[in-house]
């Protein structure tokens, strides 16, 4: 129960840092409010996926690939979206992967 508490709190911390520049941008409260669940289930995904592979790199595996469909929904409207977006995923996913490794055992 501690892991997935922790895993919760990255989340939560990860939602927050991604969300922090769209609410500076006053963006749409359904899209900022879909990035950070977005972040909170990372927060439960990431760490407790198990590939042999360095944390760093699984975490930008999944936070690329979990971008990808948000990219696809937004693409048609806002094509200077993307770059921002695949930047925070990678950055943030990194980072889940990261401090997962280190306090979820």
């Amino acid at each position: 129960m501690t892991n997935i508490l922790i895993a919760l709190l990255i989340g939560i911390c990860a939602g927050i840092i991604d969300t922090i520049p769209m609410i500076l941008q006053k963006l749409d409260k359904s899209a900022t409010l879909s990035a950070f669940i977005h972040w909170l289930v990372l927060g439960l995904i990431i760490p407790f996926v198990d590939w042999d592979i360095a944390p760093w790199l699984k975490g930008l595996i999944i936070g690329e690939l979990t971008a990808l469909p948000v990219i696809a929904m937004i693409f048609k409207q806002d094509k200077k979206a993307a770059l921002p977006i695949l930047f925070m995923s990678a950055i943030l996913g990194i980072g889940v992967a990261i401090v997962g490794s280190k306090f979820i055992i």
